[in-house]
């Protein structure tokens, strides 16, 4: 499927949120945090991350959870460094290039890029390497991820 139109609705968020979340289970760097720690299940996470996107984009009511929380619990755990939020926005912006062009998908890179950087400065300080430098965080679209939504 090559990226045709804009995100338009929630049913497209979900095949997004679906695409993306299967790359970051099987990223050999952020899938632990995801497999192993928090033991996610994909099925009960979709639903509620869907809501936060649909907010996010859509600008509708639908989330009202803490969304730090969850990290905050995962970062002492096992701290979650730059490079993680660096793969994370690299996996992100892969899977919406890979599916949606437009001015939504373009705030959709955006506004996750943003949070990656406002989750990483939170948990590790003001002085987080958010510049790339040391392994640090890499804003990059690296690859474009091909697997069937």
């Amino acid at each position: 499927m090559s990226a045709t139109r804009d995100i338009r609705d929630r049913d497209d968020l979900a095949v997004l949120l679906r695409r993306f979340y299967g790359a970051a289970f099987a990223d050999p760097l952020i899938g632990p945090f995801f497999t192993e720690i928090a033991g996610t299940d994909l099925e009960v996470h979709l639903p509620r991350i869907t809501d936060f996107w649909e907010r996010a984009l859509f600008r509708t009511a639908g989330y009202g959870r803490d969304a730090f929380a969850p990290h905050a619990a995962l970062h002492a755990a096992r701290p979650l460094t730059a490079a993680h939020f660096g793969r994370w926005t690299q996996l992100w912006r892969a899977t919406v290039d890979g599916l949606h062009t437009g001015p939504r998908a373009e705030r959709a890179k955006a506004q996750g890029e943003r949070i990656a950087l406002a989750m990483l400065r939170r948990l590790a300080g003001p002085g987080a390497d958010t510049a790339g430098t040391g392994g640090g965080f890499v804003p990059l679209a690296a690859l474009r991820l091909r697997s069937a939504a």
